[in-house]
């Protein structure tokens, strides 16, 4: 079966409108066939920028699975001296990113690599972020945890939205055991927030 985290080249491009409204402003994305969450700003992706708009993320953010670009895009233009990563797998997804990077002023903050996960992921991050495909599979999502830990600076966060129904209590035992710490910090419609902190003391 097809979901986000593939390139499907079979699907036709339809890009349409999906600008939403968030932090007071208005913002002009577009969605394509294909590409996760085209019509707009989704639950969890929603509650995960407000979650994450206040903490302190330092000025390399990485988004992984970033689809249209939403999560990376938005935290760049929060902050100008913020330089974010945004990857995919999926080249249809890292294009439409670039298109709404260029729509909401962005560009020169961000950078696209496309990338399975860390497989083409060299740097080091502040903070990493991602709604994780979860129709790819728990293995696919456990390496997405996994290779955060490895890409965070020490004392460097990841933060996950996970639904209730589709694996965050599982998640977040899974993430205290890779990280040693990790707690939901925010809960809004059957959606969780998990933010999991790689310690100095790990390599």
């Amino acid at each position: 079966m097809s979901h986000y985290f593939v390139n499907d080249e079979s699907l036709p491009h339809r890009e349409i409108d999906a600008g939403f409204t968030l932090f007071g402003r208005e913002w002009p994305f577009l969605g394509d066939n294909g590409v996760f969450s085209k019509h707009g700003l989704d639950k969890g992706t929603r509650l995960l920028l407000e979650t994450a708009a206040p903490l302190p993320l330092g000025k390399s953010i990485l988004d992984v699975g970033c689809g249209a670009g939403a999560i990376g895009l938005l935290l760049a233009a929060l902050d100008p001296s913020r330089r974010v990563t945004l990857s995919d797998v999926n080249p249809r997804a890292l294009a439409l990113a670039k298109r709404n990077a260029e729509r909401i002023g962005v560009s020169s903050q961000a950078t696209f690599v496309e990338s399975d996960a860390f497989s083409a992921i060299s740097d080091h991050f502040d903070t990493i972020l991602t709604n994780p495909p979860i129709r790819a599979g728990k293995k696919t999502c456990q390496a997405i945890y996994q290779g955060a830990l490895a890409h965070l600076l020490p004392g460097g966060r990841l933060l996950v939205v996970i639904r209730k129904e589709q694996g965050a209590p599982s998640a977040l035992r899974h993430l205290e055991g890779l990280f040693g710490k990790a707690e939901r910090i925010a809960r809004e419609k059957g959606y969780w927030v998990i933010e999991a902190t790689r310690t100095k003391e790990q390599q």
